[in-house]
């Protein structure tokens, strides 16, 4: 392991992050912006939702600003590189081992996401007020169980960069990605799914929906909730499954 090299690669993709933030900002977070806006001022307002309705919302929203950042940040990236700029040759010559050039894409896509859901919450809390009954009881859980959503968004990243095409990224959002944010539990407890048992069960091989309830059960813990035990269980396996997938892909790619 070459730190210096390493802590090199890192500076200059946190560098690029900086340059293209408001493109990243534009891309991941307006749209659920727009869905705090919507339902969380117009339909609470209007009576046709109950105003608690907004403090269960800024969750789930944290949860897609985060997963989509982390993803689309390593992602995009990827597949430009592999397949257009070819930059990722001069990468590939740096003096450090190639799984540690996947390894630092997954540390930068992590921070950012980080970095995207501490920013969407900020400009969500002004929408939907500051009567949310939101609870600081739980910070250090919280803390763990954003980290692990962040790793989860940045493992997947790699390995969706590194699996598919340039021209079938459009099929990829429209078949995986936006099923997975409607079916995520973002805007409605898990819980909320028990009159359709059968569609209850299949969302659990949704990671997002470990994300959401995560978070919602450490920032609003007086709604329904799975259980953070199982939630940090399930992101750790699912971390791990994606970052050994995503590191094998990568390998792959960079000898082809």
């Amino acid at each position: 392991m070459n730190w210096t090299t390493f802590r090199a690669l890192f500076a200059r993709d946190l560098h690029v992050a900086r340059r293209n933030l408001l493109t990243t900002i534009l891309q991941t977070m307006l749209q659920p912006l727009l869905f705090v806006f919507v339902f969380g001022q117009v339909m609470t307002r209007s009576g046709m939702m109950p105003t608690s309705y907004r403090g269960m919302l800024l969750p789930g929203i944290m949860a897609i600003a985060m997963t989509m950042t982390g993803m689309m940040g390593v992602a995009m990236p990827l597949l430009a590189e592999f397949q257009f700029t070819r930059e990722i040759e001069d990468r590939l010559l740096a003096p450090i081992r190639s799984e540690w050039l996947a390894v630092e894409k997954m540390v930068a896509g992590a921070i950012q996401a980080l970095i995207s859901g501490a920013i969407v919450a900020l400009p969500a809390r002004l929408l939907l007020g500051s009567d949310l009954g939101l609870s600081t009881e739980h910070l250090g859980l919280f803390a763990t169980i954003a980290v692990l959503v962040a790793i989860f968004a940045a493992a997947g990243g790699m390995t969706l960069g590194c699996s598919v095409g340039q021209t079938q990224i459009g099929l990829i959002f429209s078949l995986v990605l936006a099923p997975m944010i409607m079916f995520g539990c973002a805007y409605y407890p898990w819980a909320s799914l028990a009159s359709f048992p059968i569609l209850q069960k299949l969302v659990l091989i949704n990671p997002l929906v470990y994300a959401s309830e995560g978070l919602r059960g450490t920032l609003a813990p007086q709604y329904p909730h799975i259980s953070p035990t199982i939630i940090i269980a399930v992101l750790v396996v699912v971390d791990a499954i994606l970052i050994v997938t995503g590191l094998n892909r990568f390998q792959s790619k960079a000898v082809s």
